[in-house]
């Protein structure tokens, strides 16, 4: 069976600093502690797909670890009124300050977009930051409906994600 095509042009693109034309974006980082051991802890569990499992959301994933193509299912909403939305890791961060992976939105998901989870390592003063960064906008009637609700329900997100970070003592 032929892979899905990711539901919009732009796919990387939450590697730069800006979103692309006609996208919300949104970034949240906050230091959760110190030491590169936490750096390397708080990286297992981003890429292990613990932020979508400590907030409840994920349902379905090919591979342990996130890489590139492993395609996973979330489940969004609240009690009966939520919906299956499939997303595909884009990229994976490996590198020596910053490790983490973005998803695109797949045929399905009532947003098209990307969004990407991290950790990152600051060497001059050893703080560990996590970080969640997206651009999307509406795919379905039900989200451009929602308007400015949907995106206070994705800072609400970001905000539990890195809630469930390990942090230091």
């Amino acid at each position: 069976m032929p892979e899905q095509p990711f539901t919009y042009p732009e796919v990387g693109a939450t590697r730069a600093d800006t979103a692309p034309a006609g996208y919300h974006r949104f970034r949240h980082r906050r230091p959760i502690g110190h030491g590169r051991a936490l750096f390397d802890r708080a990286a297992d569990h981003v890429l292990g797909f613990g932020m979508q499992r400590g907030v409840g959301i994920l349902r379905h994933t090919d591979t342990e670890a996130a890489r590139p193509g492993t395609e996973l299912t979330v489940r969004l909403g609240f009690g009966p009124f939520g919906f299956t939305a499939p997303c595909r890791v884009v990229y994976v961060l490996d590198e020596p300050n910053r490790r983490g992976f973005a998803y695109g939105t797949l045929p399905g998901h009532p947003e098209i977009g990307e969004e990407l989870f991290a950790v990152e390592f600051d060497p001059t003063d050893d703080t560990v930051y996590g970080l969640v960064t997206a651009f999307s906008r509406p795919g379905a009637w039900y989200v451009r409906l929602g308007g400015p609700v949907v995106r206070l329900i994705q800072r609400w997100f970001a905000h539990r994600y890195l809630r469930t970070l390990p942090t230091s003592n």
